[in-house]
């Protein structure tokens, strides 16, 4: 008979213990936990879904949809974004006319998105936002 040589035992080893080193709890609830859901699906209507805030009584004023909606970015000039209150940044915007920066607010341009991210702005909500970033 042959003797194993070592990588042979070591695998041997290897194979004998390490599987029951990570060896799962067989109790019940253990199982019961590692095969529960990861979620629930519903059908329209199963469920009464939270219902949006009501929209506000009257606009927004500049200051408030900034601080909501513009100020991650504006704030940090994130992803070319001019800062607020940076006249240097804004002074070629400024040149193309308030209509062309309201309708690269409004339509979205380059990395900004269509409203800012304000889905439910008005426009003069976003003539307020766009005035209050540049004051």
């Amino acid at each position: 008979m042959k003797l194993l040589n070592w990588k042979t035992l070591v695998l041997s080893i290897c194979l004998t213990i390490v599987p029951n080193a990570f060896a799962a709890d067989m109790s019940d609830e253990a199982i019961a936990e590692r095969i529960k859901p990861v979620g629930e699906v519903y059908l329209d209507g199963e469920l009464e879904v939270a219902k949006a805030p009501a929209a506000s009584s009257g606009p927004r004023d500049g200051d408030a949809v900034y601080n909501t909606f513009c100020t991650a970015c504006h704030s940090t000039g994130a992803a070319g974004a001019p800062k607020k209150g940076d006249s240097a940044a804004w002074a070629p915007r400024i040149a193309q006319g308030d209509q062309t920066m309201f309708d690269h607010a409004w339509k979205g341009f380059n990395a900004m998105p269509a409203k800012g991210t304000c889905g439910d702005c008005s426009e003069d909500e976003i003539k307020a936002a766009i005035a209050y970033m540049i004051e």
